[in-house]
């Protein structure tokens, strides 16, 4: 009974929520990402490269000489597909760098934060009281 109780706290806990919400949205963005590299990037890099389609560039290491990466690996030949590499490695720059801006942004506002002036706390009843009879006193001399 202690463990069930146990684990009960540990996935009520806002850490553990949090985490399974991060990894969620680390999911989805990593798929939007990839559709952002494969759909929208690599196509205008391949006209300019010369119609070039990375994610199908490999290296036959059988020397058969297939004609794509798809008939070589339904043959189960060995294969360097560098072209998914090539595309793997931007869609990681890309995260990076989102990451990088969003870490940037949220220093960025805790520093503002931590510039705002704090509130002078309001005096308190003796404090209020203190400085009447000092005020009284200084009117006396």
């Amino acid at each position: 009974m202690g463990i069930i109780r146990e684990f009960k706290q540990f996935a009520i806990k806002g850490n553990a929520i949090d985490l399974a919400i991060g990894i969620i949205i680390g999911v989805a963005f990593g798929k939007v990402v990839s559709s952002i590299v494969n759909d929208i990037i690599m196509p205008p890099i391949s006209i300019l490269l010369g119609k070039v389609d990375f994610s199908g560039m490999f290296l036959d290491l059988s020397g058969k000489g297939y004609a794509t990466l798809a008939e070589a690996r339904a043959a189960g030949t060995p294969v360097l597909a560098f072209g998914a590499f090539i595309n793997t490695i931007i869609e990681f720059v890309i995260i990076a760098f989102v990451i990088f801006l969003i870490v940037k942004q949220m220093n960025k506002m805790k520093r503002k934060e931590e510039e705002k002036p704090s509130v002078p706390a309001k005096p308190t009843k003796e404090e209020e009281i203190l400085s009447e009879i000092r005020d009284i006193l200084k009117k006396k001399k």
